[in-house]
């Protein structure tokens, strides 16, 4: 063969596939749409009950089964989800106990993980060992153990909104634990100490070099304990008192096993817009504080970041 005959196949820059190579990128391609239609299966066997409960809300008739026509009876109506009293309180008591849930499970949460993480102390493992015993006991245990603990031992706390936020807190504290110990694990310990190395005090080290870098652990765990709260049933159910400390969940089951509106519906729809656009938006400030963030590694790019640190913050 000559050169010339031998120049195009030279320069041609790509050469055709194997049959084996095909085969298998066919297969591949296959594997994908397999496990795209499972996600779709699985999303459609999901979200269609609740898609038809959201347009049963809509309802013209008093039916949460049988379509009756398009109606806003049930949103704007005297019977509707906004004008009874029954329906708007357990909407704000959800509300109010997710908002101190996450008040108090996040800041405790936070530290006892620096506590764990940080601590080298004979007492960090038995705090350890504690802090995820709720993970492991059955919620409805807990709350049996809660009940009775309120009940029979602490006469000073009462059962209803107080009761409710000490059961959840106990509940959810271990989930916000164990999202900021995995924050924890790739920050090195070579911040804090080049901080106090600058002059800082370890308060300041904490507060100045370390919590912006938990940041988004933080809002993570504020998003997993507001939806948690939110939708708790069993411990808010044990630790109710009156028609007043009753949460959207426990009046979904007590309205469901009797004659029901589509009122209940629309406000199961309420809490579920408003649940998914608080968590949105939380994901998206989650989004924009870890894409601000950077952990420089200990080989070279830390010592940049810590000088920088000690000429602006201390």
């Amino acid at each position: 063969m000559s050169a010339t005959q031998a120049a195009p196949r030279a320069t041609s820059g790509r050469t055709a596939p194997s049959g084996g190579l095909l085969l298998r990128l066919r297969r591949a391609r296959w594997s994908s749409y397999g496990l795209v239609s499972i996600v779709i299966a699985y999303l459609v066997w999901s979200l269609a009950p609740v898609l038809i409960a959201f347009l049963f809300s809509f309802n013209g008739g008093y039916s949460r089964s049988i379509w009756q026509g398009f109606s806003l009876q049930w949103w704007t109506g005297p019977a509707s989800v906004f004008h009874d009293p029954m329906y708007y309180d357990a909407i704000r008591h959800s509300f109010l106990l997710a908002v101190l849930v996450v008040i108090i499970t996040v800041p405790l949460g936070v530290s006892l993980s620096i506590f764990i993480s940080r601590w080298r102390g004979v007492s960090a493992k038995p705090v350890t060992f504690l802090s995820t015993v709720p993970l492991v006991v059955p919620e409805l245990v807990l709350a049996l153990a809660m009940f009775f603990l309120v009940t029979k031992l602490l006469h000073f706390v009462a059962l209803g909104t107080v009761a409710q936020v000490a059961g959840q807190a106990t509940f959810i504290l271990p989930l916000v634990i164990v999202i900021t110990r995995g924050r924890l694990a790739s920050i090195p310990i070579g911040f804090e100490e080049a901080a106090m190395d600058l002059g800082a005090t370890p308060m300041q080290a904490l507060r100045l070099a370390l919590i912006p870098l938990l940041q988004p652990a933080i809002l993570a765990s504020a998003i997993v304990a507001f939806a948690v709260s939110i939708d708790d049933f069993v411990i808010t159910q044990y630790m109710s008192s009156t028609s007043s400390t009753q949460s959207v969940p426990m009046l979904i089951y007590t309205a469901t096993r009797g004659t029901a509106t589509p009122a209940l519906n629309a406000m199961a729809t309420v809490m579920a817009v408003a649940t998914v656009v608080i968590t949105g938006l939380g994901y998206v400030l989650y989004r924009f504080v870890s894409r601000r963030e950077q952990i420089p590694t200990l080989a070279g790019e830390e010592m940049p970041a810590i000088a920088a640190f000690g000429e602006g913050a201390l």
